[in-house]
């Protein structure tokens, strides 16, 4: 093979670092995995080890060499997709601890963080402009509120902040030294705009109190496209990733976004198109994204953000704070389940399939899970919501669990429906699911993303498709293709598609029903518990 022509993608998710080296034409040559450590010292807070994540990558990208039996000079480019964690660090660069335990190795607020909920709240009830895009309501997830928070609580160390980072960014930085931060990151969780002349709204930062923030974190007035070239690797992110300094770095952007682009990419040159089609990234949460060529405001979804995947194109993002981890939660939380591994959500989906032979989709028909266990982040974008569980008996046998499992499984893919009515009724077109993630490998979601939502299914040919869109980005950052659209039309794989089952339409709109309601009868009870 000639000399430099491979690239790999970097994937920081919740629970692990992930590397993978691909070819110019996106097939995975290898790819590795490593752990990284999560802190969590009160309820709503978690954090994360900035200096854990980065070894993590470079163990991670060792691996995916040796799988791919690559040598380091053939590697053309490599960028970074993350959470949107947030890391924090002081003036000479040194971690800033963001823990109320006050130790500085947790310099990172993770993503599914709600310490924030009330300066959430604070920057919705501003009603400022910038809100406009990100749906009407800010969430505790986004960092401006975590950034108060910070602020309000610590003030001495928000005083030795020198560099605030979204963790995508983050990673750049230690790749390379830049500061240069992706329109991707910046647009989808800073309230930077970049459709207008006024990048940064300084008065929103006023409002807030941390009008300080761009000097106190670094922050450029600009952002940077996905992709751009930043330079080759420094000599010390070279040794620890043992690749070369002649490995070009490029712009990173979220975890879910580049998800996006590795299922989205044979649709990225057509703008009227690709608004029939969406990614679903689902893994412990999940995420939902569409693209189109005009802005679409959504209430209660994020966005429109404009240029936050692809220069020419605005995207909105819907999702669930939890679809993975809820599955995960039913487990342990019911006396017949307790370990929440992969073996137990294997026999779980078995004995379902066997219990549906005899009953069908009639299974636990009267049983109906509300999935908002970690709040609803879109098209209600309340983060207060709580779930409900309706139907429960005094059952406690393992297939009582199963009965719960199933129902729950139902409960998120008809969440995901919630948020295609709501991207529907506001001029997009979708009838197609691009789905990619750790849900792949449940066949009980992939059947029912299909038959509750009535939309077409695909699942990509990739092995791993955040991976893949990442690896597009460096490969458009090595100059490898002309643009990014151009890489990732190159480098797409495709996939398969299933149709929903008509016959299972009644089921699930009679199903779909008592969703809504039960979302309507929860806001009741909230209102009468809030009686004088």
């Amino acid at each position: 093979m000639p000399a430099a022509e491979l690239v790999i993608g970097v994937d920081v998710g919740t629970g692990s670092a992930r590397a993978g080296v691909f070819t110019m034409t996106g097939q995975l040559l290898g790819r590795g995995q490593h752990p990284i450590l999560m802190h969590q010292p009160a309820a709503d807070h978690a954090e994360h080890d900035s200096e854990d994540i980065w070894a993590a990558v470079g163990r991670a990208v060792h691996l995916a060499m040796a799988a791919a039996k690559a040598e380091p000079d053939a590697i053309a480019g490599i960028s970074f997709d993350a959470t949107c964690s947030l890391v924090i660090r002081d003036q000479d660069a040194n971690p800033l601890s963001v823990s109320t335990t006050g130790d500085n190795r947790w310099d990172t607020v993770v993503w599914l963080d709600h310490r924030a909920l009330a300066e959430a709240a604070e920057c919705t009830a501003t009603k400022h402009k910038v809100l406009d895009y990100v749906g009407g309501v800010m969430s505790p997830e986004m960092e401006t509120p975590k950034l108060m928070w910070l602020k309000r609580h610590f003030p001495d160390r928000w005083a030795r902040a020198g560099y605030i980072f979204d963790l995508a960014d983050y990673l750049t930085w230690r790749a390379t030294g830049s500061l240069e931060r992706s329109q991707c990151t910046l647009a989808c969780k800073w309230t930077y705009l970049g459709h207008g002349n006024e990048t940064w709204r300084r008065d929103y930062l006023d409002m807030i109190g941390i009008g300080d923030l761009l000097e106190r974190g670094a922050l450029p007035v600009e952002a940077s496209p996905i992709g751009k070239q930043l330079g080759g690797l420094s000599e010390q992110a070279a040794a620890d990733l043992g690749l070369t300094s002649a490995t070009q770095v490029g712009v990173g952007l979220l975890d879910a976004h580049a998800g996006a682009l590795g299922v989205l990419a044979g649709y990225v040159g057509d703008g009227s198109e690709i608004e029939r089609h969406l990614a679903l990234i689902a893994g412990t949460s999940s995420c939902i994204m569409a693209l189109s060529a005009a802005a679409k405001p959504v209430p209660g979804i994020w966005g429109p953000y404009f240029g936050a995947l692809l220069p020419d194109l605005w995207l909105n993002e819907g999702g669930q704070s939890a679809s993975g981890a809820l599955l995960d939660h039913i487990i342990r939380a019911h006396s017949a389940g307790v370990i929440a591994d992969t073996a137990m959500h294997q026999r779980i989906t078995a004995r379902i399939m066997t219990l549906r032979e005899r009953e069908g989709l009639d299974l636990a028909g009267r049983l109906h899970v509300l999935p908002d266990f970690h709040g609803n982040r879109s098209p209600l974008a309340d983060p207060h919501a709580v779930g409900v569980i309706s139907g429960l008996t005094l059952d406690a046998s393992f297939d009582s669990l199963c009965r719960l499992y199933w129902r729950t499984c139902v409960a998120i893919a008809l969440g995901v429906r919630h948020v295609l009515d709501a991207l529907n009724a506001k001029g997009y077109v979708i009838d197609t699911l691009h789905v990619t993630g750790g849900h792949t490998k449940n066949p009980l979601l992939m059947e029912l993303y299909a038959d509750a939502t009535g939309s077409a299914v695909v699942e990509p040919a990739a092995e791993d498709a955040v991976l893949l869109g990442t690896a597009m980005v460096a490969a458009a950052a090595a100059g490898k293709f002309a643009d990014l659209a151009t890489a990732a039309r190159a480098m797409q794989q495709g996939g398969r598609e299933h149709r929903p089952n008509p016959k299972a339409r009644s089921r699930f709109d009679r199903d779909y029903a008592v969703f809504l309601k039960m979302h309507q009868q929860r806001v009741e009870l909230d209102a009468l518990l809030s009686r004088p």
